[in-house]
């Protein structure tokens, strides 16, 4: 029997599963380009991201004999595992295309831009991770950045509050 359009899709679970994301990364940077990388893991790290245990706090990629590795992200040990467990925070290694990995390397020797990864997923059964070509914002970046979030919640808000009828028209 022949599958119908309609049934394509049903008993699936969602193509993209977020273990971990890195927050404060969107914060600290400029975010320039993203990237999709596989990661290369040890079983035991697997169960313990299916069990949705990671953390991107003080993690960072780096260029090493034209590999790219993954340091500082902390996958906690699998609970249920023997002495086979993994290191939590051991050096992973990116699988990206030569390509990709030639033009971030000429990138990151150019300007000071750095490798951050944003978020930690399943897709499609495998973990990937998303990495940022990135340049560190100052201080005063920082603060335009919020005032400009912050004056654009207040003009939501304030049509919100026109729409419902809550605040009278404006009259010049």
């Amino acid at each position: 029997m022949a599958k119908k359009a309609s049934d394509k899709g049903k008993g699936k679970k969602p193509d993209k599963q977020i273990v971990a994301s890195n927050r404060k990364a969107r914060h600290n940077y400029t975010i320039l380009d993203v990237y999709e990388a596989g990661v290369v893991l040890v079983g035991t790290e697997v169960k313990s991201l299916r069990a949705g245990q990671a953390s991107l706090v003080d993690a960072f990629a780096t260029v090493d004999d034209g590999e790219v590795w993954l340091r500082n992200m902390h996958i906690p040990e699998y609970h249920h595992g023997t002495w086979t467990n993994h290191e939590p925070r051991r050096t992973r290694k990116l699988l990206l295309h030569r390509r990709q990995i030639d033009m971030l390397i000429g990138k990151i020797r150019d300007g000071n831009l750095t490798l951050v990864p944003l978020s930690v997923y399943f897709f499609e059964g495998k973990v990937k991770v998303e990495l940022a070509l990135a340049r560190g914002k100052q201080a005063h970046d920082k603060r335009q950045d919020l005032a400009k979030r912050d004056a654009q919640r207040e003009v939501t808000r304030a049509l919100g509050r026109r729409a419902k009828g809550m605040c009278p028209p404006v009259r010049e």
